[in-house]
């Protein structure tokens, strides 16, 4: 189970971490081929990079909410004793 939850974790991080490279190399001027104007592919880049983070933290979120790890301002408010 747990070789699962880092398999669902690494293809996110791949894509940030490619997504930093090609903000990077937009920085540089260094257009890589998919792509046909710089701003296209810092743009692809910065999505890539707040698609991955945001999946990596609601990830890790979801699983301290369900271990109770989090603060009582985060905790689910789904039960009998939340009315």
């Amino acid at each position: 189970m747990r070789l699962i939850a880092l398999l669902i974790l690494v293809i996110p991080g791949i894509m940030a971490a490619l997504g930093i490279k090609l903000m990077r190399d937009m920085l540089f001027q260094i257009l890589q081929p998919p792509f046909p104007f710089l701003w296209l592919q810092f743009l692809t880049g910065l999505l890539m990079l707040v698609f991955g983070i945001w999946f990596i933290s609601g990830f890790v979120f979801y699983r301290d909410r369900k271990n109770k790890k989090v603060g009582i301002r985060y905790q689910s408010k789904t039960g009998p004793s939340s009315k």
